[in-house]
């Protein structure tokens, strides 16, 4: 039975900037519009570009949508109660906020693993890639990535509706994180953070040990290429995945793993933000800039004499 005793949530976000408030929403908000520009931009060169029509591409489209979805659904609540110092949210938003991250960041993990066994496949196995890595595979992969991703994130949803929630009623942070969420409790939550957590670590954990390994084959099938050239071309197919990899569990094992100081609620504010505003803007420029088939098929579009061959092929 669901015994709750509040409705509403009071979110102070960043209450210690008020000289800087201005100058801070307006740096998330253009941040926030390049992220949503340039995921974008991967989402719909993917989609139209005949340069891109491969495996990784395709999961880098839904690589790209779930860091949108990630930043979409934090951001834009962070600057509101941020522009009037400190807003409110009914307890069920609070729980569905913290859902979607939740769904949102698990599916990135999963995703990344997908493109990670892409790229052993392709330079471990290339023989035998095309046969393998098939177009029915891909889409098994990709919705068996977003499955999970809302699949799992349901069981701390489920725990969590069976908490008694009355009071305090304020949460010191920016959005609707599962700690925060916790204090609000009077139940006795140590079962279902023992739970949680260790439902966390599983679906992190694995995901990262598969990655590590599958670098650890396509490192040693690189180093066998006596080709110096051979090596760079090789290891550029997959340095950007490799780069985005550790932006994002560099910057979860910032947030979740090291040891905090006395200041702990400001410090997981600052790295909170680094995870949910910063990591899905480094994605597509990740991309962009280190990745030669995304800048072609830039060039197709930005470049006239392009545009005019498309255009007298439609003519």
């Amino acid at each position: 039975m669901n015994k709750t005793f509040i409705s509403e949530i009071i979110l102070t976000g960043f209450g210690n900037i008020q000289n800087f408030r201005l100058l801070f929403i307006s740096m998330c908000l253009l941040i926030y519009l390049v992220t949503i520009i340039g995921n974008l931009i991967i989402i719909l060169l993917v989609s139209l570009n005949y340069r891109l029509r491969s495996p990784m591409f395709f999961f880098l489209g839904h690589l790209s949508f779930s860091d949108l979805l990630v930043t979409s659904n934090v951001v834009p609540v962070m600057v509101s109660i941020t522009l009037t110092n400190g807003g409110s949210l009914v307890l069920t938003g609070c729980i569905a906020q913290f859902f979607f991250f939740g769904a949102f960041a698990t599916t990135e993990c999963l995703l990344l693993t997908a493109m990670s066994y892409d790229r052993y496949l392709a330079i471990c196995r290339p023989l035998h890639y095309s046969t393998i890595m098939h177009d029915r595979l891909c889409i098994y992969l990709v919705g068996g990535c977003w499955f999970l991703g809302f699949g799992l994130t349901t069981i701390p949803i489920f725990l969590i509706q069976t908490l008694w929630f009355c009071g305090p009623r304020v949460i010191d942070h920016f959005f609707c994180d599962f700690g925060p969420l916790l204090e609000l409790s009077c139940s006795d939550v140590s079962i279902v953070k023992y739970e949680v957590l260790s439902l966390s670590g599983i679906v992190t954990t694995i995901p990262f040990v598969f990655i590590v390994v599958t670098y650890g084959y396509i490192f040693v099938t690189i180093m066998k290429i006596t080709s110096v050239t051979g090596r760079k071309k090789t290891f550029s197919t997959c340095s950007s995945h490799l780069a985005v990899v550790c932006t994002y569990y560099g910057a979860l094992f910032v947030i979740y793993v090291l040891p905090r100081g006395g200041n702990s609620t400001t410090i997981n504010k600052v790295l909170s933000l680094m995870y949910t505003v910063f990591t899905p803007l480094f994605n597509p420029i990740i991309y962009g800039l280190r990745n030669h088939e995304i800048k072609m098929a830039v060039l197709d579009y930005l470049c006239p004499e392009a545009i005019w061959r498309k255009l007298k092929h439609f003519t």
